[in-house]
């Protein structure tokens, strides 16, 4: 009786070691800076439509970007597992960059709860957009 015991204690210890190493798979929740050389200048102003919309190097720099500061919560590829929610249905032209561009800068808490930290000072505004450019594409009706 203690070997089988002592079996179920040994598989249980293996399991929530591979639980615990895919648990942080996706680094730690600091926020990754994000190289945004050979975008064009904006200026300092915040702007409310995505200057880099169809842009191939802010799309580029944008897939990073995400994988890099996003996909922890709004999943892989743009494709929530229910955590946050999915971007891929985030509506597309000026009014989708203004929610998205608001979330982005001052994050989302409700009832003292932080359910998204604010991004906006911490990686910029070319990084913004440049998420936003790439979640264009990944873009579901």
């Amino acid at each position: 009786m203690k070997s089988g015991r002592m079996i179920l204690l040994g598989a249980c210890a293996i399991l929530g070691g591979a639980t615990a190493s895919q648990l942080m798979a996706h680094g730690d929740v600091t926020p990754q800076a994000v190289d945004t050389a050979g975008l064009p200048e904006i200026g300092q102003d915040w702007l409310e439509k995505n200057p880099y919309s169809g842009n191939d190097r802010a799309i580029e720099i944008g897939q990073s970007a995400y994988g890099q500061n996003c996909a922890r919560c709004h999943g892989l590829d743009a494709e929530s597992g229910g955590i946050a929610p999915d971007l891929r249905y985030l509506e597309l032209g000026e009014s989708g960059d203004q929610w998205f561009m608001e979330r982005y800068r001052h994050g989302s808490s409700h009832d003292g709860k932080v359910y998204m930290p604010p991004f906006g000072d911490v990686l910029g505004q070319k990084a913004g957009w440049a998420i936003r450019a790439w979640l264009e594409t990944k873009h579901e009706g």
